[in-house]
Formats: structure tokens, C-alpha cells, sequence
């Protein structure tokens, strides 16, 4: 199968380019090479790289020529400044996406495998001991100064307990690059159901490993903790650490990736269809910097009680239905990866911003 992989050489896409690599397919990869995450030359498997933006509609379309499926990993990620980046988030997610599903249409093109993000469920899902389920709003800055960071009972203001959200989950994005993904899913469902097309959004989680940029809006807590710990830095730890995520290996979302494009075929013509893509293991993030420190020797991080507005605390995957539906499997154990994660190679890259 010819597949073009938007943004291939990026972290997570040129660790696809391999995994398709790998198992037989011929990969094409569209990239901008934008400085912020490409101040060198890109380092990719024997695949074609066609160098042209997204939302560039000529060269999409001279790059889809004889594609079977496309892979789209083109995104502008994090938080950003403030809302003042905006129109970057929307112009690059979500007018580029629109591009690239007009011009898969006019080249009938069929297959789709969008990168999807956690961050569409905004905080994730929770019970309260007396009221069942509830979702709680955005935390108050008062309370996040204060250092109350769990989010409480809407109802009756009690503790809540966190758990596994699945992708019946309401959305609810919390910042800008959240609704741009959002609206990324909302294009793939629409594109699907004008041309009878099959499309399938892999919401990743803390997407982690080797070749993860460094101190870069492209790279997630994972990577500053490493930056740090190769600077002979401690990680710093925003709120008290006890903050939720799913850390998720980047070859195990390399390989949902080939499953996915594999097993699109099967799906329902016109459909769309999300699946969480984690680990199934949640984890605080202090646990996170706590292995990364012991695995590579380094100082142990310290807790900061900082906060930034748009983070969500806990947010977890329930990924039985990729495991069910598709037969996807995580092979990289959170110890051993981290273990891995702790030596291995970041490539360069300019910029900086966090992201927990």
C-alpha cells in the first residue's frame, strides 16, 4: 500500500514511515520542515519526502498521485503563548486538514488515519462517592494558587475519584490546540460521509521515546524532564505531581498507525471512527520524572506547585476498543520504556514550551 504521511518526519510520523517501512508499505512523506521542530536536516528510512506545507493545495496533490491511504500527523502542537496564537493553531490543524481532505476526494483517495489527541475529552472522567458520574468544570485560578488542584464534585463539592475515559466520553476541549483537534475530527467525519470514504482518529495520550524533540512546542513533559536531566537539571514538576496522564510508547503509536491503515478497509463506508490510542496503565506525572531521574541518574525532580491555565489534572484512556476492534497491542512496558527513554537520542530542535 502507497501511503502518504503528512508530517513524516516528525517525531511520531518517522517512527511510522519506519513501522510502514517495515512491514511492506511504501511510505511518502509531505513535511514543511519547519525550524521550530526541524533546524536540521530530516533523518528518514527509504521514503520518498515531498518538502511543502499542508495547506499548500498544488503540492498535495502532486503528493497523493497514486496513494492508496493517508496518514495525517501534520499538526502545530502544545498550548501555545496565549490565545493570540490562534489563527497559527486553526490556519495549520484545521484549514490544512481541510486541504488535504478536498484534495483526497478530487484524487479518490478513500483511507484515512487522522492523529486524534486526548485533549478533545478535556478533563477526563470522574465519579463522585454520592452523585455517580459528574464532569467538572474548569479549575478556578483562585483554587490552583491556593494549591487545590483536584477538581471537585460539581454537585455537592466532594473529592472526586479518577477514572478511564472511552470514546462515548463527552468533548470537551479546554484550549485552543484541544478545539482545533476537535474540529480535525469533525472534518475526517464529514469527509467520510461525502465521498463514502473510511476514516479513523487515533486519540493519542503522553506519546513518549526516542528521537522526541527537545524544549520545543512538538514535545511533551516527557522531553523536558529528559532535556533536564541531560543539562545535570532536575525535572520540574508542575502542582504536586499527582496529575494522571497515560505515557505511551511512540513505536507502540507508530504500530496502531500501520493497524489502523490496515484494517481501515474493513470499516463502514461513510464512517468515522475514534479510538483511544494508550498504554491502558495511568500514571502520575511524578512517577514519570520520578523513573526517568533513577534511570538516568540524575537529580530528583523537584515539585514546583506551579500551574498553568488549559491543563486538565487527570485524563486517562480506556483503550479497549482498539485492542478489541482492531487487535492492537502496547508492547512497551512503562519501566521499560522509560528505562530506554532515559539514554536515548532527542533530536534538536528550536523554540520552547511545556506542556504536562
Amino acid at each position: 500500500m502507497r501511503v502518504l504521511v503528512t508530517g513524516g518526519a516528525g517525531f511520531i510520523g518517522a517512527h511510522i514511515v519506519t513501522a510502514l517501512v517495515s512491514s511492506g508499505h511504501e511510505p511518502v512523506v509531505l513535511d514543511a520542515l519547519l525550524p521550530t521542530a526541524h533546524p536540521g536536516p530530516p533523518v528518514l528510512p527509504d521514503a520518498e519526502l515531498i518538502r511543502a506545507d499542508v495547506r499548500d493545495a498544488e503540492a498535495v496533490r502532486v503528493a497523493l498521485r497514486g496513494v492508496d491511504a493517508v496518514c495525517h500527523q501534520a499538526a502545530m502542537v502544545g498550548l501555545g503563548k496565549d490565545f493570540a496564537d490562534a489563527p497559527a493553531y486553526v490556519g495549520c490543524n484545521d484549514l490544512g486538514t481541510a486541504v488535504l481532505l478536498a484534495e483526497s476526494a478530487r484524487a479518490r483517495v478513500s483511507r484515512l488515519v487522522l492523529a486524534g489527541s486526548m485533549v478533545v475529552y478535556g478533563e477526563g472522567r470522574y465519579a463522585c462517592p454520592r452523585d455517580g458520574l459528574v464532569r467538572p468544570g474548569p479549575r478556578e485560578v483562585a483554587d490552583l494558587e491556593a494549591g487545590l488542584f483536584e477538581p471537585r464534585c460539581p454537585v455537592c463539592g466532594a473529592e472526586l475519584v479518577p477514572g478511564l475515559v472511552d470514546e462515548d466520553a463527552p468533548a470537551d476541549p479546554r484550549n485552543v490546540y484541544a478545539t482545533t483537534k476537535l474540529a480535525q475530527e469533525h472534518l475526517a467525519s464529514a469527509w467520510a460521509r461525502s465521498t463514502g470514504g473510511r476514516a479513523v482518529s487515533l486519540r493519542y495520550h503522553n506519546v513518549y521515546g526516542p528521537g522526541m524533540p527537545r524544549d520545543t512546542p512538538y514535545a511533551g513533559v516527557a522531553s523536558f524532564f529528559r532535556s533536564a536531566l541531560a543539562r545535570g537539571e532536575a525535572p520540574r514538576v508542575f502542582e504536586d505531581g499527582a496529575q494522571r496522564r497515560d505515557f505511551v510508547h511512540v513505536r507502540d503509536v507508530a504500530a496502531a498507525n500501520v493497524v489502523a491503515l490496515e484494517a481501515v478497509d474493513g470499516l463502514a463506508a461513510g464512517s468515522f471512527t475514534a479510538y483511544n490510542t494508550g498504554s491502558g496503565e495511568p500514571h502520575t506525572i511524578g512517577e514519570m520524572a520520578s523513573a526517568l531521574a533513577a534511570a538516568h541518574g540524575g537529580p530528583d525532580p523537584v515539585v514546583t506547585g506551579e500551574f498553568r491555565l488549559g491543563d486538565v489534572r487527570h485524563v486517562t484512556a480506556d483503550a479497549s476498543r482498539l485492542r478489541r476492534e482492531l487487535g492492537w497491542l502496547p508492547r512497551v512496558g512503562f519501566a521499560e520504556g522509560m528505562a530506554e527513554f532515559a539514554r536515548a537520542h532527542l533530536r534538536a530542535s528550536a523554540g520552547a514550551a511545556q506542556r504536562q
